[in-house]
């Protein structure tokens, strides 16, 4: 696809703008590092087009800062872009009070699907990030079938990106965009942990 030519050019119907302004389903998957990175940089392209940012983390630890967040979470609050909210599962989703309550990762990971398809219902951001979205998936917490017809059906114009290992078949097959990053060379393999500015 040199210089953004497409190949083939579809017989429905549609104007080169129209086609250009279709919403987009990304799926970052497979073994390497970098699939959270790359949907976060995505994440600042769309806070530069001034679009609504909503972030929504499933299995990432609360207690983890992830430098992304502080990032996205400033540049919100800038008023110069679009606006930004970020979820952390870990944290029991902020709209959900369950004080001394044993936790519950399965009921947690319903929750927050559930209110991502209210906000994909409401038309309330222009760019989803579902980070690590692809094991509640393969662990069974949300049914596939209803995540493949939701992101299907949804409405207006709202980006999604779909991160994590082993994403369905299913997913993959709905996607516009799919990424599988490929593991070539690690620094664990070497036996050095994460370092603060590379994986967070």
């Amino acid at each position: 696809m040199p210089q953004g030519k497409v190949e083939n050019v579809p017989d429905d119907g549609l104007t080169t703008r129209q086609r250009r302004r279709q919403h987009l389903l990304a799926v970052h998957t497979g073994q390497g590092k970098g699939k959270s990175t790359a949907a976060f940089g995505m994440a600042l392209r769309a806070w530069s087009a001034g679009w609504p940012i909503a972030v929504f983390q499933f299995v990432k630890s609360p207690k983890w800062k992830v430098g992304e967040e502080a990032a996205l979470r400033a540049l919100g609050e800038t008023g110069q872009g679009g606006s930004v909210v970020w979820h952390k599962m870990g944290e029991g989703w902020s709209w959900i009070q369950r004080p001394g309550a044993e936790r519950d990762h399965a009921a947690e990971a319903a929750e927050g699907w559930a209110q991502i398809k209210r906000d994909l219902a409401a038309e309330a951001y222009r760019f989803y990030v579902l980070d690590e979205f692809t094991y509640p998936v393969k662990w069974g917490w949300v049914d596939i079938a209803d995540v493949v017809a939701t992101l299907r059906d949804r409405p207006g114009n709202q980006h999604v990106v779909v991160t994590g290992r082993d994403a369905h078949p299913d997913l993959v097959d709905l996607a516009d965009l799919v990424t599988d990053m490929t593991k070539v060379k690690h620094p664990m393999d070497a036996g050095r942990k994460g370092q603060q500015g590379i994986e967070w």
